[in-house]
């Protein structure tokens, strides 16, 4: 988290090698280590000066996070997005044939290929990896962005909507508009240690961002969601999702819990199948937030946008509480619920972390905004 972390994390040494960078990243995603519990191990291991970059990195996941919860359109954009261009490249013999061969990696470009079989073997992909693979992807082969993201979310173990999808359009030049990221032949040679040397002709050049594809720009910034905080004694029901597993931090005894539900939202990550690791991966951080709680929760089912009112009501909750759900998959099926619940009279409660309220208000353009407020925002949650 140190000095050895800011020298060396650019560095993509392979499958096994990947020994500059925490490997946490499946778990932050989840929560089931939290932000603040990684910076304050930072701080306190190597100090502000020493860790700043890797603190740096962290709050770039949740300025993600916030920047989408001021821009919830973008979301919805890109969900709606990635339908039609499946639909417009299974129209195309040529461009699904090469879409085919990019997701098997098949495309002759070795590293491309290399990254391919890691990512779809293992889960994880290092972080520098992701930005030349995305950037090959949209200007070397010319395949959709958005099926691109869709191919990251369906593998990442550490997926997120929000760092996922705005991770693309950075490198597309769609969220800083203007600026693509392009990857370089020098580049990928230097911080691969020369495990890949790729030809100039291998990647494209010159490259051409895309906000021309999206004229109208970036959607208006829209107010924080306020949750509605629980009421204390009512009966209820708590839910728990991916987004947050470490509810025991939340919990206050005087909330009286009378049934305790899981939802497995991996499937709705895409509409195409999802890999079977994450699968895996949110059942178990599920299961740990189980035995945790030393609950036995019932599990919802989540092909029925009923079922969270019908589990609440057949418990004799009056009030449904959960860690906040930001935007994304389970976001979107809470949506779907709402009707059903307001019909039953059961509103949905949820905890916001003091966190989220400290970053999420600063995240409205780009990073820098946010960088600028690290110490304040530390020092107001007694980090530092």
């Amino acid at each position: 988290m140190g000095l050895q972390y800011a020298a060396k994390r650019n560095l993509d040494l392979g499958p096994g090698n990947h020994n500059s960078v925490s490997n946490l990243s499946p778990y932050i995603r989840r929560r089931l280590i939290t932000e603040a519990e990684v910076v304050k191990a930072a701080l306190e291991g190597h100090g502000l000066e020493g860790a700043e970059k890797f603190v740096q990195e962290v709050f770039w996941r949740s300025y993600f996070k916030g920047w989408l919860e001021r821009r919830p359109d973008v979301w919805r954009s890109y969900c709606n997005g990635v339908q039609t261009d499946l639909d417009k490249i299974q129209a195309d013999p040529d461009q699904n044939a090469r879409l085919k061969r990019a997701e098997v990696g098949e495309t002759g470009i070795a590293c491309f290929d290399a990254w391919i079989s890691e990512l779809t073997q293992t889960g994880y992909l290092h972080n520098h990896a992701r930005m030349w693979f995305a950037s090959v992807w949209i200007f070397t082969l010319k395949l959709p962005w958005r099926i691109g993201a869709d191919f990251f979310y369906r593998h990442l173990l550490d997926g997120d909507p929000a760092s996922n999808t705005l991770g693309w359009r950075w490198v597309a030049g769609l969220h800083t508009r203007g600026k693509a990221y392009e990857a370089k032949v020098w580049n990928i040679a230097k911080y691969t240690g020369e495990r890949f040397t790729p030809f100039q002709s291998d990647i494209a050049s010159d490259i051409q961002p895309l906000d021309r594809s999206e004229p109208e720009g970036l959607p208006a910034l829209q107010p924080l969601r306020r949750p509605t905080g629980p009421e204390e004694n009512l009966p209820t029901a708590l839910l728990i999702t991916e987004e947050d597993c470490s509810l025991e931090t939340f919990q206050p005894r005087t909330l009286n819990i009378c049934s305790t539900g899981i939802v497995l939202a991996s499937h709705l990550r895409s509409p195409r199948p999802v890999a079977d690791h994450i699968k895996a991966f949110e059942a178990g951080a599920l299961a740990d937030v189980s035995n945790r709680l030393k609950i036995n929760p019932c599990q919802i089912n989540m092909r029925d946008p009923t079922a969270l009112a019908v589990w609440a009501k057949e418990a004799g909750a009056q009030q449904i509480v959960t860690a906040y759900v930001p935007e994304g998959p389970t976001r979107d099926w809470l949506r779907e619920a709402e009707t059903a619940l307001h019909d039953a009279k059961i509103p949905l409660c949820e905890w916001r972390r003091d966190w989220d309220a400290e970053v999420w208000p600063h995240a409205t353009a780009g990073f820098f905004k946010v960088k600028q407020k690290i110490p304040s925002i530390l020092s107001s949650l007694e980090i530092c």
